[in-house]
Parts: structure tokens; sequence; C-alpha cells
């Protein structure tokens, strides 16, 4: 069964500009430390590209009940999931192995001295556990070849009755801040979600496990590497061995080879680099999209030998104001994340505004790789995801526009000439202001 969340309050911290929503079960006191369910969402804005963990903080009062914080209940993104036939994937492209994947939707080809890049577009979704939502976005970008990435959870693919397979690092076993995979036909949909998105050539990557934050702490800005090694060994584990986990030995393998990922982003972007590339070295993970270091939108460089995908702080024409583009945050600089879904017209108006300007500004300017990032969700009214599946109607398919993965951008940006690649990402940032 779902798991459903209930907004508690809004914590402010100053890492450069960090917002917190912090969700609880329904009907876990606040003060209850032994609930399995605590979320808490996280954006963050530091000014380098190792944050270091905030200071400790309090939530706010809870709200009055007759707020809508506290009388509406709003989805982890963990949908319920319903028995399904799984339609065979369709794909426009040549296959490009034994696999029958689909070959990559960017033209590998080096850019002469001078030459403007093509405007890549790469919409990547937190959590990826809604049946509804990998359906939405896995149909409206087949007809023109686009391409997405999902950051898998990893407890998405434990039953909740065998969710003490999991121990998050400082936490007792069967404990997390967000809901575990639920019944076994929910983790079965989630495994036949997972194989089609793969089959028509969309990433899968992590989004780790636990979902420990600064409210639920030790998380991760308190983790260190082998915190960090630990959380993704476990991650990795639940990929290759669910079935057995679960009991589930006539259950269909889950076909996305653990090999495949090489990138994902922190729960609540936390951590630091120090911490975390040995771990992603020790896992063979080559980038990360978690962090951002400074205003505007940049070619990605690597960090410490990884590829680091910065998370856009733009200035936002809805807002009149900068904002880390990523939903949740949207929906804090709007109401504090209160919901209110009678506003959701209005917020959707802002978030798709904010889309239109950072794509003006890198398709007419750096034309540095747009991140969109997202959750599976309906929150305030299904305020997010349908901008984002307009954008995507709207901008994919475009002339010299790929909507695509970050493993993609990587290959391409490899075959480029050294100097080519160096005078893109010398390129002053765009989307900072009018």
């Amino acid at each position: 069964m779902r798991a459903r969340y209930l907004v508690l309050g809004l914590v402010v911290v100053l890492a450069g500009v960090v917002g917190v929503l912090i969700y609880r079960g329904t009907g876990t006191p606040v003060n209850d430390t032994s609930s399995d369910v605590v979320v808490t969402m996280t954006s963050t804005v530091p000014d380098s590209p190792t944050p270091s963990a905030p200071a400790s903080t309090k939530p706010s009062p809870t709200a009055p009940s007759s707020s809508p914080a506290a009388s509406s209940s709003v989805s982890s993104g963990r949908a319920t999931t319903t028995n399904k036939t799984t339609p065979k994937a369709t794909t426009t492209a040549r296959t490009s192995s034994a696999d029958g994947r689909p070959a990559s939707n960017v033209p590998m080809v080096k850019l002469k001295k001078g030459q403007r890049a093509p405007q890549f577009i790469i919409f990547s979704f937190d959590g990826a556990g809604s049946h509804e939502k990998w359906r939405e976005f896995m149909d409206a970008a087949e007809p023109t070849n686009s391409r997405f990435v999902g950051f898998l959870t990893g407890i998405y693919l434990l039953t909740s009755e065998h969710k003490d397979a999991y121990t998050g690092p400082g936490h007792a076993p069967g404990k997390a801040s967000i809901g575990f995979g639920g019944t076994s036909e929910e983790v079965i949909t989630e495994v036949e979600d997972l194989n089609e998105a793969y089959s028509r050539g969309h990433e899968i990557g992590t989004h780790y496990n636990g979902h420990f934050c600064d409210d639920n702490p030790p998380g991760g800005n308190q983790w260190n590497t082998a915190d960090w090694n630990s959380e993704l060994d476990q991650f990795f584990r639940f990929m290759r061995d669910w079935k057995i986990i679960n009991k589930l030995p006539d259950a269909p393998d889950l076909e996305v080879p653990t090999d495949t990922i090489k990138g994902g982003r922190t729960p609540c972007l936390t951590g630091t680099l120090d911490d975390l590339v040995p771990a992603w070295k020790n896992h063979g993970m080559t980038y990360d999209s978690s962090f951002s270091q400074g205003s505007g939108i940049v070619w990605p460089t690597r960090q410490q030998g990884i590829w680091e995908f910065q998370m856009p702080y733009v200035y936002s024409p809805g807002f009149s104001d900068m904002v880390l583009a990523m939903d949740y945050n949207f929906w804090v600089k709007f109401n504090n994340g209160a919901e209110q879904p009678q506003t959701a017209p209005e917020l959707r108006t802002k978030v798709k505004q904010t889309y239109d300007y950072m794509y003006d500004q890198t398709y007419n300017g750096n034309r540095a790789p747009l991140i969109i990032a997202n959750h599976f969700n309906k929150w305030n009214g299904d305020s997010f995801n349908p901008p984002a599946l307009e954008f995507m109607k709207d901008k994919c398919g475009r002339p010299g526009v790929y909507c695509t993965t970050y493993q993609d951008v990587i290959a391409w940006m490899k075959i480029q000439d050294p100097a080519v690649l160096q005078a893109l990402q010398d390129k002053p940032a765009v989307a900072t202001g009018p």
C-alpha cells in the first residue's frame, strides 16, 4: 500500500540556499523516532563543489489542524501500482547491441572549431517508483525517440514484509525515511517498468536507498566514505538479489545490468565530494548530478575524476527570483511547500515559464546540457509533472535538440577534441537573470 505523508514544516538553512520539506507518516507523532517513514526533501546551492554538512536545524512547529498542510496528504513519489500487461517496447532507432536496446539518439559527431553544439536536455526523476508516471513519460518520449533517466530508490525493490533486508548506515534494520516497495505485486510492477524503460533506451541510475537527511540523522551530510560504500553495496545487492530477498523465485528477472548504473543523485542533495568520490569510483560510477557551484547553467566538468552535472540554480521569470530548478524547490518558493491543490494551475505556469526561460538561455547561449530534475509525484494537485511533460513534448525532437541521458552526453563529450570541449566549458553561465 502506498505510503502517504503530511507536510509538517519548512526549515531554511543557509549553505548557499537550502530549503527543506519534512514529511512524516500519517498519524505519526513528530517526536516518534521509531517511525519507519520520515521523508525530507532538501534543496542545496553550495558555494563550492564539496558542500559541507549544514549546521543542525530543527523543524518549524507543526501547522494548525485547519491549515492545508495539516489536512492534505502528499505522496512520496512511490505510487500505488496495479496489475498490468506490459506492451512490447517500440523504438524508432536502430538496435546497437545483442540485448536489443536502441542505439544512442545523439549523433556522435565531433564538432569543428567554432561550431555550435547540439542542445541536450536531460530529464531525470528521483525515486522513479510510480507505474503511472513511468508510462506517462515513456509515452511522451517515444514519438521523438527521446530518452530520460530514472534514479531508482533501491528499497523500492524490497517488499514491506522484507524491509529488514536494508540497514541504513547508523540506523536500525528496516528503518528508512521513505516507504519501501509495498506488496510483492507492486515490487514486480516496478521491476517490469524498469525493464521496459531500459529496453527503450532510457537510463537507470541510483537515488540510493533510505533517503536519510538532516532531520533523521545520520544521513548524507554525516556519512563518510564507508557509509556511502555501504549504501551503494546494498543498492546493488537489491538489484541483483531482489527475488531471493523477497522470496519471489517465479517473478520476472530485473533486466537492468548493475554495471550500467553509472551515476545518480544523492538524497536531499547531501554529502561531500571528498566522501562520495571514493565510493563512486569503488562502484564504477562516472557521473553525479547532485550539486551546484553557483548561479546559472554551465557545461559539465570533471570533479576529482567524476563528471558533475550541476543542478541548475537559475533566475525564474515566473517567480521573479533565483531558484534551484527542481520540483520541490519550486513548491517551497511558491507557498513554503503547503498542499494547496487549487493553486496548481498557477504553479504549473510558473514552472513551465522557468523551463522555457532555461531553454531559451541555453539554446541561444552556451548550449550547455539542460537538466530538468523532478520526481514522480502529484504534489500540490499535480503541479510539477504536467509542465515537465508539456516541456518534453514541446522541445524534444526540434532540429538540433536531443532529449537524452547523462551517459550519452558523456559519450558525446568524450569524442570531442579537448580544446573544443574546453571552449564549451569556458563559456559563461546563462539563465542568471533578466
